[in-house]
């Protein structure tokens, strides 16, 4: 049959052939089709014989594809059909029938056979339809990913395509292959793909899954392509993340997208997947991971290393995808062996070449790849050994990140470490101070992380970094007895950075306590050192007085006065060396000798010579008494500062070591306080000569020697120790208020320094658990001072300087909560348990976070509302604040389902309806905590209403001759608060409402476009979006009547009505951007929705009128305080009163064009719906051209009068006077 068509073709006439044809039956010519198709060689002369006909050729051709399409296609000939295509001439309808038939087969096949089908139709689609071919290719793959993920059998593809994941993956990898060489020959497919993906990054990223992901990862190898892939995808991350953010901050917003997709795992996915030789993948992955984290890394120097905050979705996005670079990156380490040098070198370029900008983040991972193979990376050790040189020329702080990150690497190549030793003693002797500050941190390094035989455990003294970390067993490498003679090669370099700068030796001094922790051995060196050094500044006669030699402490060189010893670091540095020696060490050497408690006895008699003599030495033997010069402009005045700081320093310093020794002894405690009244009258005159506006003791300000487990401990015996032996000596310290706020200032100082840095001073003071638990027991013993003792009781008492204790307390425990929750999230629970002291007998029983929390909030509760009651001059507003802000951290911590959340609003509800208050702050505070709340379990838009009423009805209306009803649903909203406070408070919250409302019709619009859906199912797609249609609608609708009532309102000038006006306009452009949605959805079966004719209905009556009639009351507001000023100061504020009322009424040109984009895109709307949404709508006519007769007359003889007023001034007031004027007539002539 087919070589009778084929000789029929080749006639002059096709009358034959047609003839023959009509014979044949349909089933016939398809089988014969299919036969030949087979083949694959004769099929395409074949339909071309068919189709030869001048008339019916193309009938015929679209009848004959209609039946092959429709037919049902054996799964071994899919293949060959699809081939068969290519050699035919087919129009884009065809085209794009065939691709749909195909991609319907997809599933029908054995999986092996998928990767040669697609590259046939990839072929195919040079065609057309190559979005089409794209989409189907990426929807096929993501739906078989995700049953693979969810492990259901029984789906429709696993019955069929029972196959290991191992060998999906390859198949994927194979099809990419396959599309990627296809856009390398045709660039209009790249295009497409990247158009396609675009469009649904607007909506709900539907078509961006691993597949997609990798897909385009591979693309980027692609010039042309590279820079666009990596833009969408870098854009995809950070829009991915700030929905996450935006929908965590809204319930209402998550009950529309319960399962809202995140794209960081998909790429940890595709990171995952890539092990199965997705080389291809591999690289574009590599270069992503870097430009997130280049892109999104930290912008700004903080000091010292920060603290890792919590991992939840309170961090900003830009942490977020800088902290997903940084996973891809790693867990490429981990998967590719192959790509591990080039991560480590551009790793380690990057902390070289950016030096001057913020790297931790390169630190971490750098420090995490290291953690995870220290022994495989030896075969890069080249290039680790090759930054060291840099070393000298790098800021302390990331040579101190980076020796910390290489740490795990010294222990295990010998080589590398006597490099990084040959490098550190080259530095020691450089110029620059910061290289020689780098050398000391470097050996002080070592020393920690190099034990010496005989030290104690790492169990016995917690560690941030070091052996325990590495995953590989390393000891066995190197003997202790090397590593002694190591440490002891290190301690003698040491030695010599004691007579280099202060900043040096302070280093010094500061690292020697971890040493001495980390590697007890090496006890006896660190302590002869010290006690060495000491011994050069101490005086030993027994009576001379000052015990220390302060003036050898300062360096004087012509008119500068430097410090050159700073002798309060060195004795706290021996305070704390000799504290853990006694308490560690000693009592495990009880049997041996005693010549090794020589050191710290000598030690322990000269801090006690020197407490004796310190609290007999007056001012005056310092020379720092009231008469002496304290400025900084003369070396005197600074050499008296450094000496004021010193005396300071060594004060403090004594008092932790007295406390230390004392055993609770009275004499003792009468020591230290002797100390502190010593260091007080200091302070007193620092604060006193430091003059006004200057900065208080500007050498420490925010810093205190006093280490915080002391602090903990101190503040315990003062307020909870309740022991019958103790309260004798107790009650000396006691019997000081002075000395007891000081204590909790110190507690605040602490706190302060770990919000800021995210570490504190001090031994521990980097160990983020004994912080942790400093940070709970400072915080039961402040919280229960705070409820034993309140502030109305304490002040009852005596009238003292200085801030009330108990208020105090209540601010260390704000402090406290806020750093907890940005350090500590996980362990809130942790935290909440430590507080409860009564809880330890309930062990059984387990609580949750929420009833520990809410048992807190109630005590806090009780607090505010005998505040509340206490007579208004009682009333403390700091303390309210402060109750509100404690109130609000903790009501975080409370599960919005819960039982004790709905108790938690409704008593915020009511302080807010029932409580009457003036103080702006506690009233910002408590109403900020309301709007929290209500956020966390519904929209505020109806708590933004009732607000807008109340400061209507005491504000007043713009019309003086309408009078307002008092609605008074908020107590707290009165005349004092309303504006502006409450005012830009619900403005602010408006603000957010209308960007969350923009977002949703972005996603409804993203999803519009989506729709390549067929016709029928259209409507159905109507029904799916109308809950986010409804809930769009609902929440304009309120906000409208939110603005009905603010902008009828006689709000006082400035940042009120300019916010006000801001935000108008931003209510007008969502309504416009509502519109344009409808203009693109818009089907005459569906029609508008009702609702959504309301909304029009309200805004053409309720707003649009209102907005006009404001802008009138503005302008006629700052033209009568213009004409004030002009009489007033005629001269000078003229011009400044104009720039200012230009600058005040600039957003009304905004609100207007606003107004006007709105009516111009309804009446689009109208006219394609045919429904008349304008007639509620009145166009507005305020902007043409009016002269007001009356106005007029008064204008011309105001400057009749002015005009004879003015012949006798001069010239140049002539030349000026007619502007001012012409500007008034403009201003009142023009409505």
């Amino acid at each position: 049959m087919d070589q009778k068509i084929l000789s029929l073709a080749a006639e002059k006439t096709a009358d034959g052939l047609q003839e023959f044809l009509q014979i044949l039956k349909e089933d016939d010519l398809t089988d014969l089709l299919q036969n030949q198709a087979v083949r694959g060689k004769t099929a395409g002369a074949l339909l071309k014989a068919i189709f030869k006909g001048e008339l019916s050729g193309e009938e015929c051709k679209k009848q004959l594809i209609n039946t092959l399409c429709s037919g049902r296609w054996d799964h071994q000939y899919v293949i060959q059909l699809t081939s068969m295509f290519k050699a035919v001439p087919l129009t884009t309808e065809e085209v794009e029938f065939v691709v749909e038939k195909v991609l319907k087969v997809f599933s029908k096949l054995n999986l092996q056979e998928i990767p040669p089908l697609v590259y046939q139709l990839l072929v195919l689609s040079s065609k057309g339809s190559r979005k089409r071919v794209l989409v189907g290719i990426i929807a096929f793959f993501n739906k078989l990913d995700q049953q693979h993920n969810e492990e259901q059998s029984g789906d429709e593809y696993l019955d069929l395509i029972t196959v290991p994941l191992d060998e999906l993956r390859h198949v994927e990898g194979t099809i990419i292959l396959h599309i990627v060489f296809a856009i390398k020959l045709d660039f209009e497919l790249g295009r497409e793909l990247l158009r396609h993906l675009k469009a649904t990054q607007q909506g709900d990223f539907s078509s961006i899954c691993p597949f997609s992901i990798a897909l385009l990862l591979s693309v980027t190898r692609i010039q042309r392509f590279e820079e666009q892939v990596f833009d969408f995808l870098k854009s995809s991350v950070i829009k991915n993340f700030k929905d996450l953010q935006l929908l965590q901050g809204s319930k209402y917003i998550q009950s529309l997208f319960p399962n809202e997709c995140c794209i960081s795992t998909m790429i940890l996915e595709v990171v995952n997947n890539s092990v199965h030789s997705w080389d291809h993948v591999t690289q574009g992955l590599v270069e992503f991971g870097f430009i997130l984290m280049d892109s999104y890394g930290p912008k700004k120097i903080l000091d010292g290393k920060t603290a890792e905050t919590s991992s939840g979705l309170s961090r900003m996005p830009n942490q977020h995808a800088c902290k997903l670079g940084a996973n891809i990156l790693l867990e490429t380490f981990k998967i590719h062996e192959m790509i591990r040098q080039e991560i480590l070198e551009q790793v380690l370029n990057r902390v070289v070449t950016r030096a001057s900008s913020p790297i931790n983040h390169f630190l971490d991972l750098l420090s995490d790849i290291i953690k995870y193979s220290p022994l495989v990376l030896q075969s890069c050790s080249s290039k680790v050994t090759e930054t060291f040189d840099y070393l000298s020329f790098l800021p302390v702080q990331t040579v101190q990140g980076l020796l910390k990150a290489v740490q795990p690497l010294l222990k295990v190549s010998m080589s590398m470490r006597d490099s990084l030793i040959l490098v550190l003693r080259k530095a020691m002797f450089a110029s620059q101070l910061d290289a020689r500050k780098s050398a000391v941190a470097g050996f002080l390094l070592l020393l920690k992380n190099f034990k010496v035989l005989g030290s104690l455990s790492s169990s016995q003294c917690s560690q941030s970094i070091g052996v325990s970390q590495v995953h590989v067993d390393i000891h066995s490498r190197y003997n202790s007895v090397a590593n002694e003679t190591f440490c002891l090669e290190i301690m003698d370099s040491l030695k010599r950075c004691l007579g280099q700068q202060a900043d040096v030796r302070l280093m010094l001094y500061e690292g020697f306590y971890d040493v001495l922790r980390r590697n007890s051995q090496l006890a006896n060196s660190v302590m002869q050192t010290l006690l060495s050094q000491l011994k050069q500044f101490y005086e030993p006669e027994p009576d001379v007085l000052p015990p220390l030699k302060l003036e050898a402490c300062i360096l004087t060189q012509g008119d500068q006065v430097f410090l050159q010893e700073p002798l309060d670091y060195l004795l706290c540095c021996i305070q704390h060396c000799l504290a853990w020696y006694k308490s560690r060490v000693v009592p495990l050497q009880q049997e041996e000798e005693e010549e090794e408690e020589g050191f710290y006895q000598y030690l322990d008699d000269m801090l006690e010579s020197i407490t004796n003599r310190m609290i007999k030495s007056e001012l005056e033997d310092f020379e720092l008494d009231k008469s002496a010069d304290f400025s900084q402009s003369t070396g005197i005045g600074i050499k008296n500062n450094i000496c004021a700081s010193l005396v300071m320093g060594i004060c403090e310093v004594l008092i932790e070591y007295n406390f230390f020794i004392s055993n609770f002894s009275k004499t003792k405690f009468e020591t230290i306080l002797s100390l502190f009244m010593c260091y007080k009258k200091l302070s007193d005159i620092l604060n006193e000569k430091s003059g006004k506006g200057k900065t208080k003791m500007a050498n420490r300000p925010t810093d205190s020697f006093l280490s915080m487990k002391f602090v903990s401990d101190l503040l315990t015996a003062l307020f909870r120790d309740s022991t019958q032996s103790h309260e004798e000596s107790l009650s000396v310290l006691r019997s000081s208020n002075e000395f007891m706020r000081y204590a909790v200032n110190v507690a605040l100082m602490k706190v302060q320094q770990l919000k800021e840095t995210g570490h504190v001073s001090g031994p521990d003071g980097q160990n983020p658990e004994k912080v942790f638990q400093n940070l709970c027991d400072i915080t039961r013993v402040l919280l229960w001072r705070y409820t034993s003792i309140p502030t109305s009781v304490e002040e009852s008492g005596k009238r003292e300087k200085g801030k009330n204790i108990s208020l105090l307390c209540l601010e260390g425990i704000q402090k406290i909560l806020s750093a907890v929750q940005q350090f500590y999230q996980p362990k809130c629970h942790q935290f909440l348990k430590a507080l409860d002291a009564t809880d330890k007998e309930e062990e059984e029983e387990e609580v949750s976070v929420s009833e520990r929390a809410a048992f807190q909030i109630r005590q806090f509760q009780r607090s505010l509302l005998n505040l509340l009651s206490s007579q208004e001059e009682d009333f403390k507003s700091k303390e309210a604040l402060l109750l509100a802000t404690v109130l609000t951290s903790l009501s975080k911590l409370l599960k919005p389902i819960s039982a004790e959340f709905v108790q938690m609003l409704s008593w915020t509800s009511k302080i807010c309806t029932e409580n009457s208050c003036e103080d702006a702050s506690f009233c910002k505070g408590m109403l900020s905590l309301l709007f929290n709340l209500h956020v966390s379990c519904k929209s505020p838009v109806g708590l933004l209403r009732d607000l807008s009423q109340d400061i209507h009805g005491l504000l007043g209306d713009i019309d003086e001759d309408v009078e307002v009803e008092k609605t008074n649903n908020f107590a707290l909203v009165n005349l004092k608060t309303a504006a502006p406070t409450v005012c830009l408070l619900v403005l602010s919250k408006a603000e957010k409402v209308l960007e969350e409302v923009d977002w949703l019709i972005t996603k409804l619009k993203g999803q519009a476009n989506q729709k390549i859906i067929p016709e029928e199912a259209s409507s159905q797609a109507a029904l799916t979006n109308h809950p986010m249609e409804k809930t769009t609608i609902i929440q304009l609708g309120t906000l409208l009547t939110f603005f009905h009532e603010l902008v009828q309102t006689a709000l006082p000038s400035g940042s009120c009505v300019d916010t006000l006006l801001k935000d108008l306009g931003k209510m007008y452009t969502t309504l416009t951007a509502l519109v344009k949605y409808y203009l693109q959805v818009y089907q005459p079966s569906t029609g508008i929705p009702k609702n959504m004719e309301k909304l029009v209905k309200l805004s053409g009556s309720h707003l649009t009128p209102l907005c006009y009639s404001f802008i009138s009351y503005v302008q006629n507001k700052h033209s009568r305080s213009l004409k004030c000023t002009g009489e007033k100061e005629k001269t000078a504020a003229g011009p400044t009163a104009i720039a200012r009322a230009l600058r005040e009424t600039k957003p009304i040109p905004n609100l207007i064009f606003a107004i006007e984009q709105y009516e111009k895109f309804l009446i689009h709307l109208s006219k394609r719906s045919k429904v008349n949404l304008m007639k509620h709508i009145k166009l507005s006519t305020s902007r043409d051209f009016k002269i007001k007769g009356n106005i007029l007359d008064v204008v011309l003889r105001q400057e009749e009068d002015e005009n004879e007023e003015g012949t006798a001034s001069e010239h140049e007031g002539q030349n000026k006077e007619p502007a001012k004027k012409k500007r008034k007539k403009e201003m009142k002539c023009l409505s």
